[in-house]
């Protein structure tokens, strides 16, 4: 990472048309206001995260660090971090199932253009999704400066 960068490089190849079992996998949860899926604070929010977080001593290695976003609502983004233990003053989140992934590589609003294709991909496996999370694996800066901006799509099966 240059000095430019605060994200760690991707690697696509190791969630990409993957199937991934959790089992009781922790995160803790922030929630993020949005007005018709826009973030109007995710920066604070996930700033006051990862402090927390890692005056918690909950941090796992930057390479192992997943991020889920979940959007219930225009309004409302819930945010999850995989941790190492609970962390004070946040909701621990223990997520169980089977999530098929799949990486893609473009603008944040082609969201819902990737879910209808993950429709497609699913439907292919005999699977249907339940519930979509999305892990934005960079920053907008580091997506430029990487000249990638990579979404992992987990679709709860």
């Amino acid at each position: 990472m240059s000095r430019e960068q605060c994200c760690p490089k991707f690697n696509p190849d190791l969630w990409d048309n993957k199937t991934n079992i959790w089992e009781n996998k922790l995160f803790m949860k922030g929630v993020v206001r949005q007005l018709f899926h826009m973030p109007l604070n995710m920066g604070p929010v996930l700033s006051k995260m990862f402090k927390k977080m890692e005056s918690a001593g909950a941090s796992v290695p930057p390479e192992e660090i997943l991020m889920l976003a979940y959007d219930p609502s225009p309004w409302k983004c819930e945010m999850y971090v995989n941790v190492t233990k609970e962390v004070p003053e946040f909701e621990a989140v223990r997520i169980s199932g089977t999530f098929i992934s799949k990486v893609f590589d473009g603008p944040y609003n082609s969201v819902p253009k990737w879910i209808k294709e993950m429709d497609v991909f699913l439907a292919g496996k005999g699977k249907q999704a339940k519930k979509y999370y999305f892990y934005y694996t960079t920053c907008p800066k580091c997506a430029k400066e990487y000249g990638h901006n990579y979404v992992v799509a987990f679709a709860e099966v």
